[in-house]
């Protein structure tokens, strides 16, 4: 072969090389695009009660990558899986005792947010803690402790029902806080995010009725400070603010 020839061989070789490349370019750009579009319908995802739009936030989860997952991701999922239930349950239970809509209305939304992390579970193929959804059942014994405490200073009176509530919420956020900075998984830090939103979203429903009540709560989990920018800010929505 001549010369010349190996050499237009070499350059037909390179020039294809080259174009395989901008097509893998442009289809792996078209698919970023298509999922940051896709996670931009998380404006909706949380509504002004704390409701989580399930079927929005399944559609992002599975625009976001599977990542690998740490054993200590795997506890985060555990632990919210089973506190989110918690949440439901003592709601559910003191609405059954007072008849105050509040309980009912965020008991539906904690549904809401027990089920997203049910979701990251089977998405990563961990076991799902909750094997009962019986009210006050749960694997972990620290939930079901916890649980019967707050029932029984719920039971007491409203007011001590409401501050449950509020304590409730602020324990959500501080755990919550606690594990995404634990992760680094952008499907599991999109889903604790937006129920870190939705937690807000119910302490500051829980402080208006105890106002409405003449009542003050002090923040245990949470600190002073967070407490007052939550509660002096507006309702949020989605990830956008």
């Amino acid at each position: 072969m001549s010369d010349i020839l190996k050499l237009l061989v070499v350059s037909l070789i390179a020039s294809m090389i080259f174009l395989a490349g901008c097509v893998t370019q442009n289809t792996e750009n078209a698919q970023m695009q298509n999922n940051q579009n896709q996670i931009l319908e998380n404006e909706k995802v949380v509504e002004n009660n704390g409701d989580i739009n399930v079927s929005l936030i399944y559609k992002n989860i599975n625009a976001l990558p599977k990542q690998p997952i740490s054993e200590e991701e795997k506890e985060g999922l555990i632990e919210m899986r089973e506190e989110e239930k918690l949440a439901r349950d003592v709601y559910l239970t003191l609405y059954n005792k007072w008849k105050l809509q509040i309980f009912k209305n965020i008991a539906e939304s904690e549904q809401t947010h027990t089920d997203s992390v049910k979701y990251l579970l089977e998405k990563y193929g961990i076991p799902d803690p909750v094997k009962s959804d019986e009210i006050g059942k749960f694997s972990n014994p620290k939930f079901e402790e916890l649980y019967k405490k707050l029932v029984e200073k719920g039971n007491k009176s409203v007011v001590d029902a409401l501050i449950v509530g509020a304590t409730i919420e602020d324990l959500d956020i501080a755990d919550l806080e606690h594990w995404i900075n634990k992760t680094d998984n952008e499907d599991i830090k999109f889903v604790y995010e937006n129920l870190m939103k939705g937690s807000r979203n119910h302490l500051r429903a829980f402080i208006r009725m105890l106002n409405n009540y003449g009542t003050n709560y002090s923040p245990q989990y949470i600190s002073r400070e967070e407490y007052e920018q939550i509660i002096n800010s507006q309702m949020e929505r989605g990830i956008k603010k």
